[in-house]
C-alpha cells in the first residue's frame, strides 16, 4: 500500500522525495499508535491519536492539521476503486479500508497563516541592532586572529540579502553568483539591479517557482558586491557556482542560516519567536510603510494572493497614525 501510494505521489503528482518520505513517516507513526492495519482503522483511532499528540506532545495546530491531511490523503488512495485495495482487502480479510477523516473530527483550515502568533516582522531598530551585531562578529574574529571571520562576514551578508530582497531561507541558500543582473532602468545599481530567484516555493507538486526581484534597497548593492569581490574568493572555491559557499567548498544550507540567526538572536536577547523568515516579513512591512505599491510587493515576494501578503504586513504605530491622520483630513475636507 505504501509503495503504491509513493508511486502515485512521485509519478502522477510529481511530489518531491522529501515530501513523500515525510508523509510516509506520518502513516508509519499512525500504524505504530493503532497497532493495527489500515483496513481496520476507524475514526475513533484517529480521535485517540490526535488526543495523544495534542495532550502529550503539545504539537502545534499546523502540525496536527498536516498529520490529519496526510492520513486523509492515504485513506483517499486506499478507498479509490481505481487502485483496487478495497476489493483486495475484502477478498483477503473480509473487511476493507474506510475514510477515517471527516469534517467533524479534523481541524478546519480557516486561515492562511497558522504559525505561532509571536512570529512577527522585526522592527527597524531590531534590524539595525541585529545587523550591527553580525558585523561586530567579523571584527571580533579578525582581531582574535581566529578561524571563522570569512564565515561571519558571509553570514552577515546573507541576513542583509534575505531582508533586502525578501527571500526565504531556501531561496537564499540556492542563489548562484550569476543570478544577479543589470536593470536598464537602474544603471546606478550596476550588475545588481535585479535578482533572479530560481528556487521559489513549490505549490501542489509544481517545480520551484521562479521570479524576478528588483533591487529596492540600494544600500545592499555595495554589501553584496564587496562580499563577491573581496570575501568570497578567499574561501578558495572560485569555480563553485553558489553565492554563499562554505569553508569546505559546499553550499550554505538553510539549517546553517537558522543556526547562525538563532545564535545572534539569543546573544542579543531578542524574542525567541524570531526566525530568519521574520526578515522576509520585515521586507514586506517596511516596503508597505515606505509607500511601495502593495501589488508590486505581492509580486516581488511571489505570493499568488494579496491576502497572503497582508498576513506578512504588520505596519508600525507611526505608520498607522499617519494613515489615520490622512483619512481624517480627507473626511473633514469633504464635510467642509
Amino acid at each position: 500500500m505504501l509503495a503504491g501510494w509513493e508511486r502515485q505521489q512521485r509519478g502522477g503528482r510529481r511530489l518531491q522525495p522529501k515530501t513523500i518520505d515525510s508523509r510516509k513517516s506520518v502513516i508509519a507513526a499512525f500504524v505504530r499508535y493503532t497497532n493495527d492495519y489500515p483496513w481496520n482503522w476507524t475514526a475513533s483511532h484517529l480521535d485517540e491519536w490526535m488526543t495523544s499528540l495534542i495532550g502529550e506532545k503539545n504539537l502545534s495546530e499546523s502540525t496536527i492539521r498536516n498529520y490529519q491531511g496526510t492520513v486523509r490523503q492515504f485513506c483517499d488512495y486506499l478507498t479509490d476503486p481505481n487502485y483496487g485495495w478495497a476489493a483486495e482487502c475484502e477478498r483477503r480479510f473480509g473487511t476493507h479500508p474506510v475514510q477515517v477523516c471527516h469534517e467533524w473530527n479534523i481541524a478546519a483550515h480557516l486561515v492562511d497563516y497558522e504559525g505561532r502568533p509571536g512570529r512577527r516582522p522585526m522592527t527597524r531598530t531590531e534590524l539595525q541592532v541585529f545587523f550591527d551585531y553580525a558585523d561586530e562578529q567579523v571584527d571580533c574574529a579578525v582581531r582574535a586572529r581566529r578561524k571563522g571571520s570569512l564565515a561571519a562576514y558571509r553570514d552577515a551578508t546573507v541576513f542583509k540579502a534575505i531582508y533586502a530582497w525578501g527571500l526565504r531561507r531556501t531561496e537564499a541558500s540556492r542563489l548562484d553568483v550569476v543570478d544577479f543582473y543589470r536593470n536598464a532602468l537602474a544603471p546606478e545599481l550596476r550588475n545588481f539591479g535585479m535578482l533572479h530567484v530560481r528556487y521559489g516555493k513549490r505549490t501542489k507538486g509544481s517545480p520551484p517557482r521562479r521570479r524576478e526581484v528588483p533591487t529596492l534597497m540600494p544600500w545592499v548593492v555595495e554589501v553584496v558586491e564587496d562580499y563577491i569581490e573581496n570575501v568570497r574568493p578567499r574561501f578558495g572555491f572560485t569555480e563553485h557556482p553558489a553565492l554563499w559557499v562554505t569553508e569546505r567548498g559546499g553550499r550554505l544550507a538553510p539549517r546553517e542560516i537558522n543556526e547562525r540567526f538563532s545564535q545572534y538572536r539569543d546573544a542579543l536577547g531578542l524574542d525567541r519567536d524570531l526566525t530568519p523568515h521574520c526578515l522576509r516579513h520585515s521586507f514586506v512591512t517596511h516596503l508597505t510603510e515606505d509607500g511601495v505599491d502593495p501589488k508590486l510587493v505581492q509580486r516581488i515576494v511571489g505570493h499568488e494572493y494579496s491576502s497572503t501578503t497582508a498576513i506578512y504586513t504588520s505596519v508600525s504605530e507611526d505608520f498607522m497614525n499617519t494613515m489615520m491622520r490622512k483619512a481624517l483630513s480627507r473626511a473633514f475636507t469633504t464635510e467642509g
